[in-house]
């Protein structure tokens, strides 16, 4: 197999190199014991990679998973994700993971269900319906602004703060009269599950039997019931506000009840709604909220870059409403972006279970192996990446983005499973992080490094505390 060749050194560089190496889990030299991997497995599985993961283009072998085929090569990716995706189903340990809080919905479910759900939500997502919440999610920013200035110079924990901007605009594109609840309790109950889940349990790695308990989810029972009660009461009022005849807010919740299968022509079950909600709330919110928080993160630590945003923000946006030419235009945001996600990876690993047999690079893969796809991994990957440690927006400048492998970066996944909400999700983070940052200047407070900690999503591993002040110009 041709090896894709390394991210060269551009010509003209729009900015600076930082020379900013961010924190990450120093590869081991050699794969843990059964008891190691499970062990790293469950407190961080960051730490269970190896030197020869983010060397070698394929990995194959057998370990405590069974047979094992690890792939960090762009075009047998490509085969596995686009070309013969459905040969490759999720495996049992993410549904394991997550079915129990997110239940059937687009991320969990398989085969014809998975067909019919994305026929039927892709709608909800088009580019008309995405640039029709811009004005919420410019709002939602504004808003956030509003709370950051009060009282500068001030300290905050800006991982709540992105969890509650992220939710403010999920709560009103997806249902507009709002909660009856707390949103911080929305919030917590999510971090909880996550939190909860997020540990790899011994059991599903060894394959027991599923009615053998896991502490995981009875830990997480609590917060899964909070996110039934929430949404079962959203739906009920949404169903009695339409079928009364008023006119309801077109918001994802009604586009929800009245999407309709093209080809049949049948609604959405209850099930199917309400697990859909859930997978919005709880994944959708948690990847951009935390892609923003390591934005934010990134750029408190290169202050070139982050005067690069706001110098753009200024120009772009100024103190006027957001449009989607506007949002084109921040190109440094958009890049900033778009390297904090390579660096660290909104969903770090994914992997298929091969359903047949097959062959991917030369290299006979039997019905039933494991096939891992880790961002992580991939997005550090010596041989894709020009030192690939180290934080370097400029990789993502129009100039450059040619150089960037199609199947190398995959902070959304890719193939007909890419995420739904990709550009519902960019547009967000872009126009948050860009009001944020032309508002405030941001210093990190001094204390325990942030680390990276993977629970089902990359999150910091505690608060992210910044001192704000006020715009110096």
């Amino acid at each position: 197999m041709t090896q894709a060749a390394p991210i060269g050194e551009p010509a003209n560089m729009a900015m600076p190199d930082t020379g900013l190496r961010p924190p990450a889990p120093a590869p081991r030299n050699r794969p843990p014991d059964l008891l190691g991997f499970l062990t790293a497995a469950r407190s961080n599985p960051l730490t269970t990679w190896t030197k020869a993961h983010f060397e070698k283009p394929i990995l194959y072998g057998k370990g405590v998973m069974g047979r094992v085929l690890v792939l960090n090569e762009p075009q047998a990716i490509r085969h596995v994700l686009l070309d013969n995706a459905s040969n490759y189903r999720k495996d049992d340990l993410q549904r394991r993971v997550l079915a129990p809080g997110l239940g059937e919905g687009l991320l969990t479910a398989e085969g014809d269900e998975w067909k019919l759900l994305r026929r039927t939500l892709a709608p909800l997502f088009s580019a008309r319906n995405v640039t029709g919440f811009l004005s919420i999610m410019d709002d939602s920013a504004q808003r956030l602004v509003t709370r950051l200035t009060r009282r500068l110079p001030r300290e905050r924990d800006m991982s709540l703060e992105m969890t509650r901007v992220t939710l403010d605009v999920l709560e009103r594109t997806i249902f507009t009269h709002g909660l009856d609840r707390d949103p911080d309790a929305l919030s917590r109950a999510i971090t909880r599950f996550f939190e909860a889940v997020g540990p790899i349990d011994p059991l599903d790695v060894l394959r027991m039997p599923d009615f053998l308990p896991r502490i995981g989810r009875l830990r997480a029972r609590p917060a899964i019931r909070f996110f039934e009660e929430v949404v079962g009461e959203l739906i009920t009022r949404r169903r009695t506000l339409i079928e009364s005849g008023a006119d309801a807010p077109r918001d994802l919740l009604t586009l929800l009840l009245e999407a309709r299968d093209p080809e049949t022509g049948e609604p959405l079950d209850e099930i199917s709604v309400q697990a859909n909600i859930v997978t919005f709330i709880g994944a959708g919110h948690e990847t951009t909220a935390n892609a923003l928080i390591w934005s934010l993160y990134l750029l408190a630590r290169a202050p070139e870059w982050a005067q690069a945003i706001r110098t753009e923000a200024d120009a772009v946006l100024g103190d006027g409403p957001a449009t989607p030419q506007a949002l084109d235009k921040l190109i440094h945001t958009r890049a900033v972006l778009e390297e904090a996600m390579r660096l660290y990876p909104p969903v770090p690993f994914m992997s298929r279970e091969a359903m047949g047999p097959d062959r991917i690079a030369g290299i006979r893969v039997p019905k039933g192996t494991l096939v891992t796809i880790a961002p992580w991994v991939l997005h550090r990957h010596k041989t894709l990446w020009n030192a690939p440690d180290l934080f370097d927006p400029s990789r993502f400048l129009p100039e450059r983005r040619a150089d960037i492998p199609r199947y190398g970066y995959l902070p959304f996944g890719a193939g007909p499973r890419v995420c739904i909400g990709q550009s519902f999700s960019m547009q967000e983070a872009i126009l948050i992080l860009a009001r944020v940052m032309r508002a405030v200047d941001i210093a990190l407070v001094e204390g325990p490094e942030v680390a990276p900690l993977h629970r089902v999503t990359l999150r910091p591993d505690g608060p992210v505390r910044m001192r704000l002040e006020r715009r110096s110009h």
